[in-house]
């Protein structure tokens, strides 16, 4: 029978020496011999098994009690309980992982983006032609928060009934439209039923400009100017596209329909 030494064991399972002996101490994982002189441990084949799967199951937050209550279980149907729970536990922690991917990802990109119209001396207001967008306004939410935006279709997926729920899929992006006054904030459909009790926003030029929470008034009122001298048009409607910054941070772009 192969022996391995105890850096060696360490090395094949990916931990180290120190961990080794401490699993020892708790007789979590011991030793297949032990030299009567020197002290020194050797493990088996079998022993770097489970040292391995201890490493995966800690990886699965399974505290070191746990892990040695479940490698010494003899009743079979209570390991597949324990091993099927791990997974959804794993389930769980990759959906949580790759939405803070995304949100870091998102903005990373938006720095980048800032970073390049701030050397190429990009203009503070553009037009821009925009695809027809069909959005579900809320029936409650006037303004964007850390509450609402960090589980934002959630709050959409909500006002729906049950039986609508399944036929809506909502695009990752968020917006605040105003009509005539009044302020909601909306959610961009991707999959819908049908246009009942939906906004459509229609599809062609619309003059944009970037702006933040301190200065978005202002730059509303200078692009809603704009808009009348230079292209004679008085938007019925104002949307502010919510531009995700940091992490808990968030910009606007407005936009006023053009044509």
């Amino acid at each position: 029978m192969q022996e391995f030494t105890i850096k060696q064991a360490a090395e094949l399972a990916g931990t180290t020496t120190e961990t080794l002996r401490h699993y020892d101490r708790i007789g979590l994982v011991k030793p297949c011999q032990r030299d009567k002189f020197s002290g020194y441990r050797y493990y088996s084949q079998q022993e770097i098994v489970q040292l391995k799967t201890i490493e995966l199951l800690k990886i699965m937050d399974f505290s070191l009690t746990d892990i040695k209550e479940l490698l010494q279980q003899k009743d079979l149907s209570c390991v597949i309980a324990r091993l099927k729970q791990a997974e959804q536990s794993a389930d769980q922690k990759i959906a949580r992982l790759k939405y803070a991917k995304e949100k870091i990802k998102r903005a990373r990109l938006d720095y980048e983006k800032k970073k390049s119209a701030a050397q190429g001396g990009e203009e503070d207001w553009f037009v821009k032609h925009m695809p027809k967008r069909v959005i579900l306004l809320s029936d409650n939410l006037e303004r964007p928060n850390l509450k609402n935006l960090w589980s934002y279709h959630s709050h959409f997926y909500e006002q729906l009934n049950e039986q609508q729920r399944p036929k809506f899929l909502f695009e990752d992006a968020a917006g605040m439209i105003t009509i005539k006054g009044k302020t909601r904030l909306f959610a961009v459909c991707c999959s819908f039923p049908s246009l009942e009790g939906l906004t459509v926003l229609p599809e062609g030029d619309y003059l944009c400009a970037n702006c933040t929470e301190e200065n978005k008034d202002q730059v509303l009122q200078v692009l809603l100017k704009r808009a009348k001298e230079a292209y004679g048009a008085r938007p019925e409607f104002i949307v502010h596209s919510i531009v995700v910054t940091g992490i808990l941070q968030w910009d606007y772009q407005i936009q006023l329909y053009l044509q």
